[in-house]
């Protein structure tokens, strides 16, 4: 998973998804792109969750998936369980507390659909 600065502006050439855009019926402009930055307008709104999962399972994209917004350091192992490459965090979270949060799951109790498995190696 790739950091990046809460400063960062977005990613030149990448389609900025608010968490309410269909995915599905924006297939072609998405393919279309090197880099997708989905939102977390807060903490607790899981839309963008749903959406890199289907990005990466159903529309098979591989371009990156950034998440940004809200994005706290706890979140970040369903962050990469669902798809997502790079993260902004939250500019109150601390850098060092999200490396580690991604090391507390080696291994995960649910399983990946098979049409997932080509998409979902480690970042």
């Amino acid at each position: 998973m790739r950091f990046i600065a809460t400063t960062s502006p977005a990613a030149e050439g990448a389609l900025l998804l608010d968490n309410t855009a269909d995915v599905l019926q924006r297939a072609e402009e998405i393919h279309r792109q090197a880099a997708v930055l989905l939102q977390f307008p807060k903490w607790t709104d899981g839309r963008a969750y749903s959406q890199a999962v289907l990005l990466r399972g159903r529309l098979r994209y591989v371009g990156e998936i950034r998440a940004s917004g809200e994005v706290l350091a706890d979140m970040l192992p369903l962050l990469r369980r669902c798809g997502f490459d790079a993260v902004q965090l939250r500019a109150d979270q601390k850098l060092e507390s999200a490396q580690r949060a991604l090391g507390f799951f080696s291994t995960q109790y649910q399983t990946v659909p098979p049409e997932r498995h080509d998409s979902q190696s480690p970042k």
